[in-house]
């Protein structure tokens, strides 16, 4: 809820697509495989199927593996960022503060408005 909140308060023109599970994710990117969102915010603690084997499908699958992938959870260890940042994950957001929330999206958005959304370097990784 926070985060469409503050998607919507950020002015950007985006289509916001909502899942409830693992499942229903790579349901909806299978079916939407030729149309796929700019980005996916990808929480790691989904039911029925999570976040971490949602990943690894994606990245099996030639149609998927190109998505450009933002981890949005609420604890990373080390070793499991530097798994998603080498498996082309974009960004870890830790699910912040309201504010910082807005303030991740505006960067995130601004840079693919500006075609400049591109894995940064891995200590730019975590993105507050």
């Amino acid at each position: 809820m926070l985060f469409k909140e503050a998607l919507n308060e950020l002015g950007f023109h985006t289509k916001l697509t909502e899942v409830k599970d693992g499942v229903e994710l790579m349901d909806y990117l299978s079916e939407n495989s030729g149309q796929l969102p700019d980005v996916l915010f990808l929480d790691l603690n989904m039911p029925l199927k999570s976040g971490f084997e949602c990943f690894a499908e994606i990245k099996k699958n030639e149609n998927l593996k190109a998505l450009r992938i933002i981890i949005n959870s609420t604890s990373l260890s080390r070793e499991q960022a530097d798994k998603f940042y080498e498996g082309g994950v974009y960004y870890n957001l830790p699910k912040p503060y309201y504010n910082e929330l807005k303030e991740a999206l505006k960067k995130i958005f601004t840079l693919i408005t500006e075609d400049n959304f591109v894995q940064p370097p891995k200590e730019k990784f975590v993105l507050r």
